[in-house]
């Protein structure tokens, strides 16, 4: 159907005095029309309105438009799907020049010019004009230097002369402090509008972790009951995460986030942040600082590049990466697995209350026997015991996995960093110090628990979380920080790719 049919007008009359209104109606499908109006007139679906657009996001009767004490308005006439300025929702709004309005979220944009009426001047008033031109030529001299009618003459016209200029330069200084008034105000509504972005990107943003949580949650739920209609509603809700995480990048790019004199050391630091599910727009000003301080413990030694050969040898990456994607984590919890033993597993732990960690991944006895692994008879001496499922790195890396995924989806709310903090110190002192926090993304992340109980957080904990933070970093592009490796994840397989979490920090296609 023809979205621009005929226009209709039922005006009369024509007021001279008026502005005169140029409304521009833009449709996708069908290009722009544009309409001229001195009198008030409606817009909506209706054949009577005199413009007349047929569309489904526009009401029969959705807008008029009137003249109140001199000026233009646009009111909503309680239409469905309302009138939006830029994204507010407005029910009504002045014409201004160049006003854009949009009937509905997505429906057509109306676009509108105020052109005012030309007033002629007034007639010039004799008398004034001739009073003028006797003070120009008659005005008042020096009394107390006597001069001839020439030199007074000329004394006259210079001092007239003397006055254009004088109030010449004051209308130059005035119009420059106008100007200087108008880009000032310009730069305050740019500040406004940054600002307000800067808002709606990091409401989008916690938003996705509050998804995050729920489809953890829901994805436990549906394993142990096999329900299918659960799991089409997984995949409706992972939709709309990926809708929602294009609209924050949209927003990282129109914020210039990322901007080109950004280093690429830098960059990488924000993103592998990111990986971990912490927000860009909300890490402290001296987070990039201080994962660069633990950079340089790791450039300050060969034990990073040990560790990694050490990986690579026995196809370690390979299986952490895979039991990392299978839970929808990011792979990158691999330099978990370094920091707590250098990928060694059968190394042993000290005696600690909870008994002696063992393995890779230094579970604790009453860990291993919750994520399912059987406890050798050496349980109490630091000491390999090929009986104990701890020294077995395939079991207890999908453990492991299991293990960091529930952390994931607890009160930690889909903060890595926070997953790393319980996972060192124990999830029995972390947690309680988390829910002493409000209940919602934005407010229990890593940052916020160093704000809040800093004093309480032991510096192993705080080492831990920045030496995996910054080994992370450093193996996105080990060349750039001076390694003799390259990125050990570099290599996952084109399923894993297809997981938001199986592209690295250095992917050129995962760029904000």
């Amino acid at each position: 159907m023809n979205p621009w049919p005929a226009m209709h007008s039922s005006a009369k009359h024509d007021d001279s005095q008026l502005a005169t209104v140029i409304v521009t109606v833009r449709m996708e499908d069908a290009g722009d029309r544009d309409y001229t109006f001195k009198v008030p007139f409606k817009i909506g679906r209706a054949e009577e309105c005199e413009i007349c657009i047929k569309n489904e996001f526009v009401s029969r009767s959705h807008v008029s438009v009137s003249v109140e004490n001199g000026e233009w308005w646009l009111n909503d006439l309680n239409s469905s799907n309302g009138v939006y300025v830029g994204d507010e929702r407005v029910p009504r709004v002045q014409l201004k020049e160049g006003l854009i309005v949009r009937l509905g979220v997505r429906g057509p944009e109306v676009r509108f010019r105020v052109l005012k009426p030309v007033v002629a001047p007034p007639p010039a008033d004799t008398k004034k004009v001739k009073s003028d031109y006797v003070q120009h030529y008659f005005g008042k001299g020096d009394t107390k230097r006597p001069a001839g009618e020439h030199t007074m003459l000329i004394r006259t016209v210079f001092a007239e002369v003397q006055k254009k200029q004088k109030r010449q330069y004051g209308g130059v200084i005035a119009a420059l402090v106008g100007v200087m008034v108008c880009l000032g105000g310009f730069a305050l509504y740019q500040y406004h509008q940054v600002s307000k972005q800067w808002a709606m990107a990091k409401d989008i943003f916690y938003s996705m972790k509050t998804l995050d949580i729920d489809i953890a949650n829901l994805q436990d739920a549906v394993k142990a009951s096999n329900n299918q209609q659960g799991m089409e509603q997984i995949k409706r809700i992972e939709a709309q995460r990926g809708e929602m995480e294009n609209s924050y990048d949209h927003y990282l790019a129109s914020l210039h986030v990322y901007s080109p004199k950004m280093s690429e050391q830098d960059r990488l630091v924000l993103r592998v942040a990111r990986i971990f599910g912490e927000c860009e727009l909300d890490m402290p000003p001296d987070f990039v600082a201080e994962v660069k301080k633990y950079i340089k413990y790791w450039q300050s030694s060969d034990r990073l590049e040990r560790a990694i050969t050490r990986a690579r040898a026995n196809n370690y990456t390979a299986l952490i990466s895979r039991e990392m994607l299978a839970e929808e984590l990011p792979p990158q919890f691999f330099y978990l697995a370094l920091q707590e033993s250098d990928f060694d597993p059968y190394i042993s732990g000290p005696p600690t209350r909870k008994g002696i960690a063992k393995g890779m991944w230094q579970f604790i006895p009453e860990t291993a026997v919750k994520y399912g692994m059987h406890l050798g008879p050496l349980v109490d001496m630091a000491r390999p015991d090929t009986l104990d499922d701890r020294h077995h790195y395939e079991q207890e890396t999908v453990a492991a996995a299991h293990y960091l995924k529930d952390l994931y989806g607890s009160d930690a709310q889909g903060s890595g960093l926070l997953v790393m903090a319980c996972y060192n110190w124990g999830e029995d002192y972390v947690l309680p110090l988390v829910r002493s926090m409000p209940l919602n993304p934005k407010d229990r992340n890593f940052w916020m628990l160093l704000q809040k109980h800093r004093d309480k957080i032991p510096k192993e904990t705080y080492d831990y979380v920045f030496y995996i933070v910054s080994a992370a970093v450093i193996g996105e592009n080990p060349r750039l920080f001076g390694f003799n490796f390259d990125n050990p994840l570099a290599n996952l397989d084109a399923q894993s790719q297809v997981n938001g979490f199986g592209k690295t920090a250095s992917s050129e296609n995962w760029t904000p």
